[in-house]
């Protein structure tokens, strides 16, 4: 199995080997194997995080505080040197590079996602290579919901965004063990994951991280959005010798996912993303089952309750009765409207409202199941 175009997420445990300043070793490494696939047609875009560890290199003679906007100042000082470093290392290889940094708000609407996505594939298209990082500058603990929280959500949705075959998240371990490797010998490489389950998620909370704000467990939810999107993913030790270049070949290395689904339609993709729902609908078995295995479209008989305030026309994650989201849609009804027709026959929804935009809540074209 061989990839066209690859998404590289790097990792500050990676990028810094442990330390608290950039490995010019490392980073060499790994933009000597970008340009190598690059000159031979791949496509490649990098996530890389590093920027704080970047400004506290550059500031290190400044006394280092733990607030955010401090933090925020070692990124934006960071950020300039990081990407000046990366310039200076594809220039080696007549590479052009570009910057995108990137929030949760800019992907939180329509043509936000479409404005990213058409840049981010424009650059693909003219042979650059965009290095993507969150904008933490902007992106502050205060506003938590404008936060990706790492960069390992953030690399599963630029994959998401650019159609990418693959998700490489490099870090400084093999990939998902059973148990956390550094302290327990007993610790096995998975080197397949078919399903990320509750099981799966466990080991991932168990497999620490020495570095970054990331880990394990991040990994893995992020892989479960890749994967739910059809990308495929591996997690891999980025120090491994040729581990682009590897990966690219098909070669069995690190952790696998497999994508659970077939590439989606752009909308699809926008909406499995969940940067955009603005409620819940939590649903009963049988409405869950009618969804999930025989692609049925959901009637408000099925609504158990909606959560959130939000419009017609908006996108809605839908939960089964134990919470856990089984799928999104675009819901043809407001919330204060489902607090009113929840339960009842569809035939029922002109009488009770007074008016009828249809007989379904989520019509199944409108809808992505996870």
């Amino acid at each position: 199995m061989t990839y066209r175009r690859i998404v590289a997420k790097f990792g500050t445990s990676l990028l810094t080997s442990g330390t608290d300043h950039l490995d010019l070793q490392v980073m060499s490494s790994l933009v000597e194997q970008i340009a190598r696939l690059h000159s031979q047609g791949k496509e490649m875009v990098v996530i890389s995080s590093g920027a704080i560890a970047s400004g506290r290199q550059k500031l290190k003679k400044i006394a280092e505080r733990k607030n955010t906007p401090f933090k925020q100042i070692l990124a934006s000082v960071g950020q300039s040197h990081l990407m000046y470093t990366y310039e200076q290392l594809f220039s080696q290889y007549g590479i052009t590079v570009a910057q995108a940094l990137l929030t949760k708000e800019d992907l939180c609407d329509r043509s936000g996602y479409l404005n990213a996505r058409n840049t981010l594939l424009a650059l693909i298209e003219l042979g650059i290579i965009c290095i993507v990082n969150e904008n933490d500058v902007v992106a502050i603990d205060e506003i938590e919901e404008l936060k990706f929280g790492d960069n390992d959500n953030l690399s599963a949705m630029v994959a998401n965004l650019v159609d990418a075959d693959l998700l490489a998240m490099l870090t400084d371990i093999g990939g998902l063990y059973t148990a956390d490797p550094h302290y327990s010998p007993q610790a096995q490489l998975i080197r397949r994951v078919e399903k990320i389950d509750a099981e799966i998620e466990r080991m991932a909370c168990d497999t620490a991280s020495r570095q970054g704000t990331g880990g394990m467990a991040a990994k893995v939810e992020a892989a479960k959005l890749a994967t739910s999107s059809g990308v495929k993913v591996i997690i891999a030790d980025g120090r491994e010798p040729d581990i682009l270049v590897r990966i690219s070949q098909g070669e069995d290395i690190g952790t696998f996912f497999p994508a659970q689904v077939n590439k989606m339609e752009s909308r699809k993709r926008w909406m499995l993303s969940g940067l955009a729902s603005k409620g819940k609908v939590t649903v009963d078995k049988g409405a869950a089952s009618a969804l999930k295995e025989h692609n049925k479209s959901l009637l408000p008989a099925g609504v158990m309750k909606a959560e959130g305030k939000f419009q017609r026309g908006d996108i809605v994650d839908i939960l089964n009765e134990k919470g856990k989201r089984i799928g999104c849609g675009i819901s043809n009804y407001n919330s204060s409207d489902l607090a009113i027709i929840g339960g009842k026959h569809s035939d029922e929804i002109a009488s009770l409202l007074g008016y009828d935009y249809g007989d379904e809540v989520v019509h199944r074209n409108n809808m992505v199941m996870v």
